[in-house]
Parts: structure tokens; sequence; C-alpha cells
């Protein structure tokens, strides 16, 4: 399932609020990623027709196992790509800055290279 950088970005980082608070509004969407609250409405809509959230009544957006595949996806990349770079000596700050930018672009090939060689390393 392909979908674009932004939509990546923010199903990872519902992900993310998820693990770390425990639930998941649109404004914490909003803060997490620096957007305003309307952008992160009229992509939650989308997201919710495309079928990869739901809302309940209270306002809490849940993943769904579509959603989840994706943002698991990009969650690991993050990591993983980080975890490369800083094994290379690049600082973490840095390491999860660019990891951001090369999770979205890195073939699932090279990926799995990279993961392997990593393991690997272990």
């Amino acid at each position: 399932m392909k979908v674009n950088e932004s939509a990546e970005n923010y199903l990872e980082a519902i992900f993310m609020l998820k693990k770390k608070n425990g639930f998941v509004r649109s404004i914490d969407v909003a803060h997490e990623l620096e957007f305003t609250k309307a952008s992160v409405s009229v992509a939650m809509k989308s997201f919710r027709e495309k079928g990869y959230i739901v809302i309940d009544g209270a306002g809490g957006i849940s993943l769904t196992p579509s959603g989840l595949e994706i943002a698991e996806k990009v969650y690991e990349r993050h990591n993983v790509i980080a975890s490369a770079l800083m094994a290379l000596g690049v600082n973490k700050d840095t390491a999860f800055e660019d990891s951001c930018k090369i999770e979205h672009v890195i073939s699932d090939e090279s990926f799995e290279k990279l993961k392997e060689f990593l393991n690997k390393q272990k």
C-alpha cells in the first residue's frame, strides 16, 4: 500500500503519539507536526474516508489495520535508518532528522539490505 510522504508522516505521528500517550486527538497531531488544526482536520477526514483511521465520539483517533500497517512500516524505517546513521558516527539528533527524509524515498530492497547488514553487526 503506497501513500504519499505527508500521509506517512501523519500516520507515523498518530502511531507514535498513541504509543507515548495512550490516546491521540487531532490537536495532538497538530502540535506534534506543527500543522494548523484546519490542515489536520482535512487530513483526518481523508484518512477516515480511506479507511486508515477511526475517530470515536470523544475525538480519539485510532489506526485501522491498514493505517497501522503503514505507520509501523514507516516507524521501523525511521528507527533502523537512524540506528545505521548513529552506528556510522552521526549524532542522534541529526540521525533522526535525516532518517525522517530518507525513510520516504529508500527502496524496499535497499532498506531490507540495510536492516540485514545492521543485524549482522549486532
